[in-house]
């Protein structure tokens, strides 16, 4: 803390600890002004201006330190001045007080605050740049909350000092008066309950219903701005047109037919989008082949003899593939026809928020939802496309198995397809500009990784950076740049993993400007709504996971919301999301992480349990990993589960029902699971748990329980 915190702090002490050691505060009671009403008067009548400005200064101090008495100036302000006057006066004095406290809050504590927990205050701060507005008006109409209170948490977010000085001079203002009112009957009020007459009681349900009102009124200003400069149609094709039949899509079409809406769904390219067609489905198709020939090669651990007859790779290809058809009726359009969903292939444009143009027609809809997926990002690295690349997109179209294969990229997708590729017997390297493959992850975890991918025949090249690629003949080589050395690598063929991003062009919302994150995704709210209250947004469009689960996830919110969100709005919830990087051994991941933990500032313990240990695990030579869970220091709380292993993506799952439903430790402990099972690993992690928190002093009781009852 700098000098000037240090002498802000020691003088506000000083004024605080001055009130409460002389027991100022028994002049700002009701008794004491009624007592000393005539007296105050008198004065009041001698000196109006002094006796106003003295009473504005007392007033600004009180609010300003945050000092009990504000309630009761605010009626000895009726009884004093009048309606009002006495209006004018607190109206002023409080919202410059509060200010005061604000602006203390945000010196003193702001950052601090937000460099511990600006994690979990994004979305609030988030809130308070877009509406903070309306958020601090609705909390200044009604007393709900402390005014003191809402004086310094604002002072911890993003609002503006002018915003905040005047919405608080509105939002108090209705409150204000009917507390000067009731200070105007001073005489008559026995206690600061005796102000809530029927009278009273009236205007503070009124107070409770205006912000309502008022957010309503809000939206309408705001809808009728955006929605200006477009004529809405008098009647509609559709209740809901679906712009993507990828994961996001497909859900949010199947539930509006679930609920007889009139539903098109719009693909340009295939349904099942990317998941179905160059993402999960095939991805892990083609890691299954791969971890049977490891298999084969590891014949020996489990006393067999498997021959050598090598990897046919156009018939791994082939098989892949054939997953990609048995798979493709869950997501086909004969499947979403029959369930009630119009299916049309081509390519939409959204031309108003109440139409879209798709092969020539035009559907008028009350509603529709982006979920227009993301694709492969190709980084702009000199001499990439002159020697041809390979993303998570066209890599299954390769009908020979590359004998030497570049992976930039050392996320998820890229540690997948290499330890794949080498297990199929390409020679694989794995370059990264990062010092550890999957760098989201812990550190033990990656290390992990990074040894099994290299026992598998991965050449790691972390820390390296790309300079440009080149082609000599049939020649290709990338240069790069690693601890200030500069030199090749010779491939024949180099796969782009190095993320992916959202697909926002082309179909008329730069038009229609609906705007993007810095991450390139659509600008939505809680409630998936893009500026446009009717047109929202899913999957990897919106962000913030592209996952195809939380795709899903999110198709339920944007569905439910557009067919009835003028009854009931549903924010997103966030609160638990899991992944897993289907690597051999598999990473699986629900909540926090200990990188994740520090980062954020949240004080967590770790219990561990190591797989190496359960029967089921050595039985199957599968003894590697851990389970890894946080919890809140001393409680059995999750925080977050870590599991690293065989099946570890299956394993998740019963912590992931902990945590959504607030389930602990000891309940997980005092489940039975099914032996010998992959899934003791979670109670074993829970057991150790309760070891490392029995109770010391009550065992000791009970060991001298027991000596008794032996007579020793």
């Amino acid at each position: 803390m700098n000098n000037k915190k240090i002498l802000i702090v020691s003088v506000l002490v000083l004024f605080i600890a001055a009130f409460f050691f002389f027991d100022l505060g028994q002049y700002l009671t009701l008794d004491y002004f009624k007592s000393q009403r005539d007296a105050i008067s008198a004065y009041q009548d001698a000196n109006p201006l002094q006796t106003a400005l003295v009473f504005f200064l007392v007033y600004v101090a009180v609010t300003g330190l945050s000092l009990p008495g504000a309630a009761v100036l605010t009626l000895a302000a009726g009884a004093i001045f009048g309606l009002w006057w006495g209006v004018f006066i607190v109206s002023f004095a409080s919202t410059l007080g509060a200010t005061i406290a604000f602006l203390v809050a945000r010196l003193l504590m702001r950052d601090w605050v937000q460099n511990k927990f600006g994690q979990k205050l994004k979305a609030i701060n988030q809130g308070i740049e877009r509406e903070g507005a309306f958020y601090l008006f609705t909390l200044r109409l009604v007393p709900i909350f402390p005014f003191f209170v809402i004086n310094l948490v604002m002072g911890l977010t993003p609002i503006r000092v002018v915003q905040f000085f005047f919405v608080s001079q509105v939002g108090m203002l209705a409150g204000t008066f009917v507390y000067v009112n009731a200070g105007t009957q001073l005489a008559q009020i026995e206690s600061l309950s005796g102000i809530l007459s029927p009278g009273l009681l009236l205007s503070f349900v009124l107070l409770g219903i205006f912000p309502l009102l008022a957010k309503k009124l809000v939206d309408v200003v705001k809808a009728q701005k955006v929605y200006k400069d477009y004529e809405k149609p008098k009647n509609f094709d559709a209740n809901l047109v679906v712009i993507g039949a990828g994961s996001g899509g497909l859900v949010a079409a199947y539930i509006a037919a679930a609920v007889k809406a009139k539903v098109y769904l719009i693909e340009k390219h295939q349904m099942g989008g990317d998941c179905l067609n160059t993402g999960c489905v095939p991805s892990k198709a083609l890691i299954r082949s791969a971890k049977i020939n490891r298999y084969l090669q590891r014949a020996g651990e489990f006393g067999l003899q498997a021959s050598p007859g090598g990897v046919d790779f156009a018939a791994v290809m082939q098989r892949v593939h054939g997953v990609i058809k048995t798979i493709e009726p869950h997501d086909s359009v004969e499947r979403f026809t029959g369930l009630g969903v119009d299916c049309i292939q081509g390519e939409a444009r959204i031309t108003s928020p109440w139409s879209v143009e798709v092969n020539g027609q035009s559907i008028r809809t009350r509603n529709i939802i982006i979920a227009s997926g993301a694709r492969p990002f190709v980084p702009p690295i000199e001499g990439l496309a002159d020697v041809g690349y390979l993303t998570s997109d066209t890599l299954w179209q390769l009908e020979r198995q590359p004998k030497r294969l570049l992976v930039i990229g050392a996320g998820p997708i890229g540690c997948e397809l290499a330890q794949s590729f080498a297990r199929l017997g390409s020679e694989v390297i794995l370059l990264d500009m990062a010092d550890k493959v999957m760098p989201r992850e812990d550190t033990d975890v990656s290390a992990f990784i990074a040894e099994k991918l290299e026992a598998d025949g991965v050449e790691l090249r972390l820390s390296h950076k790309t300079v440009k690629f080149s082609k000599e003949g049939e020649t290709k080589t990338l240069q790069v740049e690693h601890e200030g050395q500069v030199f090749g690598i010779v491939f024949d063929e180099v796969l782009v993993a190095v993320g992916r991003r959202a697909n926002t062009e082309g179909f008329g919302l730069q038009e229609l400007n609906i705007g993007t994150t810095p991450q390139g995704t659509l600008q939505v709210n809680e409630h998936l709504q893009t500026r446009f209250p009717n047109v929202y947004a899913c999957g990897d469009v919106a962000g913030p996971y592209q996952f195809t689960h939380t795709a899903s996830h999110q198709a339920w919110y944007a569905a439910v919301n557009a067919l009835f969100g003028r009854f009931k709005k549903y924010k997103v919830d966030y609160s638990v999301i899991p992944w897993a990087t289907f690597t051999d051994p598999e990473v699986a991941r629900v909540g926090l992480n200990e990188a994740d933990a520090r980062q954020q500032g949240v004080d967590y313990e770790v219990t561990q349990y190591a797989i190496d240990d359960l029967d089921r695990a050595i039985a199957e030579s599968e003894a590697q990993g851990w389970v890894k869970v946080l919890t809140v220091p001393g409680k059995d709380k999750i925080l977050g589960v870590t599991i690293v292993g065989a099946h570890a993506g299956e394993l998740i799952g019963e912590y992931i029902l902990a945590m959504k439903h607030g389930l602990g430790l000891n309940k997980i402990l005092g489940t039975i699971h099914i032996y010998p099972t992959y899934s003791e690993a979670n109670k074993f992690a829970a057991g150790n748990w309760k070891k490392a928190h029995k109770p010391e002093k009550l065992l000791a009781y009970v060991e001298r329980f027991h000596a008794w009852m032996r007579g020793a």
